[in-house]
Order: structure tokens, then C-alpha cells, then sequence
């Protein structure tokens, strides 16, 4: 059985969390088939976009509390529990936002635990209205959240938000992460792939240098004052505006036809 599934189509690589029968926890053995799905995609030239969703009824519900193992003899369940984090689910995270190209994550079902940080390493995420954002860690566990949960959290809703769902024990609906801009967009349980192979096909049209661009220049932007965020986004037109992209768009335009840009 595969845990992780992999196709392609119109230059889209759509991995898909394969552990239904239990809702798609992040189990050792689907993260590693998980980082060897990244790994294809930045081997395979041909792509140019990600599609990220889970297969069944649920999108990713976090750790699989009942598979937890005995740690291994002179260890404590924190030490092997951090250990394998460090060394397999962080570089996951890590590996989404450093992906070569876009990803689109569709969210068909709930997010839970762990399964929110990896919705939200997505570029742009799409969520089906009947799905919802639950953290269990401090409520039920008292943990904190992780897989960039309190990364990415405060900096897309703002801080009050976050620590409420962190501490509040509530499910936050599709819509209403939609308002909160959690996410790109909340759509119809049955029309979630479509749009997101939609998304996917329109982001691999970009200039292959794009989303790498987009990330870097957005990441830039929290750490610098604003004439510095000025200042860096001159030197990257001093660099961009030399790039084979820029006089096709630029040819594009004054032709008044669609831009067709290389791939990567």
C-alpha cells in the first residue's frame, strides 16, 4: 500500500495523503513517502505546480497517538518524539516552503493537530466548506502546537487569533478561515479539486523564478523596516528586469496576446 500518491497532469504533480481509514495521520512511514513525493517534484522539470490533499473524508488529523511506540531504550518519549520531528516532520515543512514550484494546498476535510501546519505551508490553500482547523495540542494534550503552527498562525490571522485557537478547544470552519484570511478561498465540498487543479494549472504559468521570488520577498518584508523593504525590492528589479520573463511580458503586453514564460 502506497501511503502517499503521485500523479501528474498538465505539468500539476497532485500528492495525495493515502491513510483514510484513519483520516490521514502524519505516520512515520506516510512522511517519508511524503518527503520522497517532494523530492520528485523538484527532480522532475516537467512540473511546475503541486496540488496537496488528502485522501477520504479528512485532510490530515495530526500524529497517530495510537501508533506511539515505546521509545527506544535510554530515551524518554520526548527525546525520540523530538528526534524524529527534527530529523523527518520539520524538514517536510521546510521542504513545502522551499519547493522549486507553487503549491496549492486543498484542504477536503479537517485539519487537526500537526495537519494545520501542513495545510498552511502551502502557497495558496483551498479548504471545502464542510472542513475546519482544530488545534488539540494545549486543550487535550498540553502541548504546544507544531509544524510551524505558531509560525505561521500569528502571521496570518494576528496574535490574538492564534493564541485563541490555541487555547479555546474550537474548531474554525472553512468560512470563517476564509474570513479570518487563514486561507485563499473556502469552496464547495464537491467543486475542491476542480478549483484546486484550476489554481494549479494558472500558478504553472508564471515564470519559473516567480514563487521562489514571491516567498523570499514577503519573508523579507518581517524583518526589514520599510525603506529596507524598499531598497531590497529595487535590487530585485535590478536583477529581474534583465531576465528573459520580463521582455516577454513586457513583448506579451505590447502585443496584446498571453504571455508564454519557460519552465524551470
Amino acid at each position: 500500500m502506497s501511503f502517499v500518491l503521485y500523479e501528474v497532469e498538465n505539468s500539476v504533480a497532485t500528492i495525495t495523503l493515502n491513510l483514510p481509514s484513519k483520516l490521514n495521520p502524519i505516520a512515520r512511514d506516510l512522511q517519508h513517502e511524503l518527503r520522497d513525493a517532494l523530492a520528485r517534484v523538484n527532480a522532475d522539470k516537467g512540473v511546475r505546480a503541486v496540488v496537496l490533499t488528502g485522501a477520504g473524508k479528512a485532510f490530515c488529523v495530526g500524529a497517530d497517538l495510537s501508533a506511539m511506540n515505546a521509545p527506544e531504550e535510554g530515551k524518554t518519549l520526548g527525546d525520540q518524539t523530538a528526534e524524529w520531528m527534527q530529523s523527518l516532520s520539520n524538514p517536510i515543512i521546510s521542504g513545502l516552503r522551499q519547493l522549486a514550484v507553487p503549491v496549492v494546498c486543498a484542504v477536503n476535510g479537517p485539519a487537526a493537530g500537526a495537519g494545520v501546519g501542513l495545510a498552511l505551508a502551502g502557497d495558496v490553500v483551498l479548504a471545502a466548506r464542510s472542513a475546519y482547523f482544530y488545534l488539540s495540542f494545549l486543550p487535550k494534550l498540553g502541548i504546544v502546537p507544531d509544524l510551524g503552527c505558531t509560525w505561521f498562525l500569528p502571521r496570518l490571522v494576528g496574535p490574538a487569533r492564534a493564541l485563541g485557537m490555541a487555547l479555546l478547544d474550537e474548531r474554525l470552519s472553512a468560512e470563517k478561515a476564509a474570513q479570518w484570511g487563514l486561507i485563499w478561498a473556502c469552496v464547495d465540498d464537491d467543486l475542491l479539486l476542480l478549483e484546486a487543479q484550476k489554481t494549479a494549472e494558472r500558478l504553472a504559468q508564471l515564470p519559473a523564478h516567480a514563487i521562489l521570488e514571491a516567498r523570499k520577498a514577503f519573508a523579507a518584508s518581517e524583518r526589514h523596516t520599510l525603506e529596507e523593504q524598499l531598497h531590497y525590492e529595487s535590487e530585485r528589479q535590478r536583477e529581474l528586469l534583465m531576465k528573459p520573463s520580463f521582455r516577454e511580458g513586457v513583448n506579451a503586453f505590447l502585443q496584446k496576446r498571453a504571455a508564454v514564460f519557460e519552465g524551470r
